[in-house]
């Protein structure tokens, strides 16, 4: 049985009473946190779905017997959806209480909670142009393949998204606003299975739970359609494979969110339809490739449907952050490189013109198009060059401020400098690369547009000999990208927690234009991993049209083999190799793939801990060309993280493989070779994690290299601590004060007391009840909480979770309410509940590592609870 809670979920605030109340400094809660939807579950019953070779009889057998044994026991539940194919079981809506009776249940093999997925929130940057995805289709070489005559005609692609514009005419609607009519000739199938307000996020003020579903998936969230586009658009953008036609699966309402079991719902559907290719730039962080959305992936993967998805917009919360569907063990988890040159809106700055790429912040009036302006630094020192303290009056009049980011919001920078009489303000990056800000909200009433690093640094040096003019231009102009080929900031790190290499490849996802409802400007630049995984979903489209018979499983690999690594964003000129744990096998490359007649499986190494030792792979190649080919072989290695799942730190690796034999020759005509890799593991640090790629070398022609990535952790993966006390002392029994909302005696988003020794709890609410307040460091694959009474009796359990997620942040926690119940027993009528006595309890909390072996006591981490009073009234 399970309950995880949700990945990025951490109460907002902690209160610790010694005698008086102390307040601890707040705990912000991410901008992606999802809220955790207790009532919602997946039911996983035991036998195999129909896409795992089980018949339709018998899976829906099962489910007969569950209802019947569920109505026997008097259970109640809500059945929201029924799963036959990818998935064998349900998900329900049910209480805490019930839900833990049905875990009890003959025949539920696991429960998981029906995640609350938002929509994806990529960053978007103001101008753009078409040939901003040619400067990405080129970094791909999927333009060398177009040019070859491949252009994913005849492949079907599924957008598993928020629908697609099909009045766009690059995907060859009518060009005007509800004016075609669905089908058309490019978006052939899809569903809308929610309608235009659906959200389910309880916390959203257009929260509305209730699909209303309809037979055109139009888009009016704009994130499908940009997907689309970049898969396959045709007319003003040129997508990576603009023959291919598409089916359309909207599991968005306009704004808002959607739930996990859609997602199912809609693989499904694809399925049905006859897709070769399904893109998910969609997923949830921290999660477990067990979740049934990456089960229900692989199954997909196995009837022959190519599948890639987003790993993921992490990169900000550190180690082992990626999200299912992503981590699926057959599905294309993409990481994201930046554009290597986007097009902006410009200005040119004094003596020599120089023009300088901006976009407008969020919420700023728009730049004019023409005029001259006297620039000025708002200070030379950090103090004064963020201004983030109000700045000398009219000491900025009339003038452009130049102010650096950092240590403030925008909106603070912006207000400060309009006070000071600033007629403009430009904000330069303080780290490589552009960004997107914005000043939405405050106020302020004159252009505020953001710059690059290197800009701001060429203006700052201007200003610091001499007089500078900046003049807005109406044109735009292509600049490059100082982070180009780089990964970019937001990609998120692997590994998996159960140590697999992820991601498995990456693709251009910083700074992509592509195509955008009509009615909301047709085109828009954006950045995100939602944007890397549909580039490669079309150059899947693209191989597979030029080798039709390659198996859905063989796709991973021919991206892997020919994909190429690249040097560390931190600073590329030093020549390592950015973390595999990070951008997988590397850049996708199209006509590597699209050529390949050698493929080498496995195709990517994940290690496991270091501590067995050793590890000894077999690499098997099969060469399909009608000559022998050797290949050399040896290895390089990446950089290797540290320890610290929060605060990545970069590391030099002296891991070291040897080989069989040097080279290997591979006969032609469909025969195989194989050569054994053993790879002993960097030393250090403790607790890291390191990768490298084996690199097989054509002996003819040395340009030709295929390549297989490895990966693996350093040290005893058990050794690795899951409940960290932090500043605060977690784990700790706390009494909820207030809710964003809440589901039983569960207390979601909420704030916490922490009460005296003598404190008697009521049990009559949510606030008059214990929750244990844990921080996971790490993920858990089970933890288990037990009531003990004084004189030492167990009353049995109060929570038995697995496959729970970290937390998001190195302050985070979880809360676990308990309503003064526990669990015992299962069978026919499941897990029965019972109140415990009035009396003094403490409670046993104990969690199982990942990977841990249930049996072996060292695996396993335990506290005790301080004493806790019952006093029902």
């Amino acid at each position: 049985m399970r309950k995880s809670l949700p990945p990025m979920l951490t109460a907002s605030t902690l209160v610790l009473s010694l005698g008086v109340a102390a307040a601890f400094a707040q705990t912000t809660l991410p901008a992606q946190t999802t809220e955790y939807r207790g009532n919602l579950w997946f039911v996983e019953l035991s036998g195999a779905p129909t896409a795992s070779g089980n018949s339709l009889t018998n899976v829906r057998a099962e489910k007969t017997a569950f209802r019947r044994e569920a109505a026997a026991a008097g259970i109640k539940y809500t059945e929201r959806r029924s799963f036959d194919v990818l998935f064998n079981g349900f998900s329900i809506e049910v209480s805490a209480s019930e839900r833990k009776r049905i875990a009890g249940l003959q025949g539920v093999k696991a429960m998981y909670p029906v995640e609350v997925i938002q929509a994806p929130s990529p960053e978007m940057l103001g101008g753009g142009a078409a040939q901003d995805m040619a400067t990405a289709i080129a970094m791909t070489g999927a333009n060398v393949a177009q040019t070859a005559g491949w252009s994913g005609a005849g492949v079907k692609v599924a957008v598993l998204d928020t629908g697609i514009d099909i009045d766009h005419p690059d995907f060859g609607g009518n060009g005007t606003n509800g004016s075609t009519p669905f089908p058309t000739a490019r978006v052939t199938h899809g569903w809308d299975f929610v309608g235009d307000a659906f959200n389910a996020d309880p916390s959203s003020p257009s929260y509305d739970p209730t699909p209303v579903p309809d037979a055109n998936p139009d888009d009016c969230g704009g994130h499908g359609t940009h997907v689309a586009g970049i898969i396959g658009a045709n007319g003003t953008i040129n997508g990576v494979a603009p023959g291919v036609t598409f089916g359309a699966y909207r599991v968005f309402g306009c704004s808002g969110s959607t739930t996990a079991d859609i997602m199912v719902a809609a693989m499904e559907r694809a399925l049905a339809d006859g897709m070769h290719v399904l893109n998910m730039s969609i997923g949830s962080a921290f999660q477990w490739p067990q979740y049934p959305t990456a089960q229900a992936a692989d199954r997909l993967v196995d009837r022959g449907v190519v599948v890639v998805a987003s790993i993921g917009n992490s990169g900000a919360n550190g180690l082992f952050a990626a999200g299912a569907p992503g981590l699926g063990q057959k599905v294309i988890g993409t990481a994201s490189f930046d554009n290597t040159a986007v097009t902006l809106s410009q200005f040119t700055v004094s003596p020599d013109n120089k023009a300088i790429g901006y976009s407008t912040m969020t919420g700023s009036v728009a730049a004019p198009t023409a005029g001259s302006l006297p620039m000025a630094r708002t200070g030379t020192t950090s103090s004064t060059a963020d201004a983030c303290n109000p700045l000398p009056a009219n000491s900025l009049k009339n003038k452009a401020a130049l102010i650096r980011r950092g240590t403030c919001g925008f909106s603070v920078k912006a207000a400060n400098a309009q006070a000071a009489g600033a007629k403009a303000v430009v904000i330069y990056n303080n780290s490589a690369g552009r960004f997107s800000g914005t000043i939405a909200g405050s106020g302020v009433t004159i252009p505020t547009v953001q710059i690059s690093d290197t800009e701001g640094a060429l203006i700052n040096g201007r200003l610091a000999a001499g007089a500078v003019t900046m003049t807005w231009q109406s044109g735009v102009g292509s600049f490059p990208n100082p982070t180009g080929n780089l990964i970019s900031s937001f990609s998120s790190y692997g590994l998996s927690p159960d140590l697999a290499l992820k991601p498995d490849v990456g693709a251009p996802g910083g700074l992509i234009y592509s195509t955008y409802p009509l009615e909301q400007g047709g085109f828009a630049t954006l950045s995100g991993t939602s944007m890397a995984s549909p580039h490669v979903a079309g150059i899947a489209a693209l191989v597979r049209q030029a080798q039709p018979a390659t198996p859905a499983q063989s796709m991973r690999t021919l991206l892997q083999n020919n994909a190429d690594p690249k040097p560390w964003f931190g600073n590329p000129g030093l020549g390592y190799l950015d973390n595999v744990h990070r951008q997988g096998a590397g850049m996708a490359d199209a006509p590597g793939a699209i050529g390949a007649t050698v493929k080498v499986t496995p195709s990517s190494l994940s290690l496991g801990e270091s501590a067995a030792g050793p590890q000894t792979r077999r690499l098997t190649l099969e060469n399909s060309a009608g000559a022998a080919v050797t290949y050399n072989l040896s290895y390089v290695n990446a950089l290797s993280t540290g320890a610290n799942t929060f605060s990545p730190s970069f590391n030099l690796s002296d891991a070291t493989v040897t080989f069989s034999t040097p080279s290997v020759t591979v006969p032609a005509r469909s025969n195989r070779a194989a050569v054994d890799v053993t790879v002993t593991a960097a030393s250090g640090p403790v607790g890291g994690q390191y990768g490298g790629y084996i690199v097989l070398t054509n002996a003819a022609d040395p340009t030709k290299v295929l390549r297989v990535p490895f990966a693996g952790y350093i040290g005893d993966y058990q050794a690795r601590q899951v409940l960290v006390p932090t500043s605060f002392g977690f784990p700790l029994v706390g009494k909820a004060t207030s809710c964003v909302r809440v589901i039983d005696f569960e207390c979601i988003n909420g704030s916490f007391v922490i009460p005296s020794a003598s404190f008697a709890y009521t049990m009559t609410d949510v606030y008059n009840a214990p929750s244990f307040l844990v921080h996971f460091d790490h993920h858990a694959r089970r933890m288990r909480l037990e009531a003990v009474d004084a004189s030492g009796k167990t009353w049995g359990w109060i929570l038995d979770e697995e496959y729970l997620p970290r937390n998001s942040t190195s302050t985070g926690f979880f809360s676990f309410g308990w309503d003064g119940t526990t669990f015992s027993g299962m069978g026919k009528t499941g897990f029965q509940r019972s109140p415990v006595p009035n009396g003094r309890y403490v409670v046993k909390l104990s969690v199982l590592k990942a990977l841990g072996d249930e049996s072996n006591p060292a695996h396993w981490e335990n506290w005790t609870s301080p004493s806790i009073t019952i006093a029902r009234p």
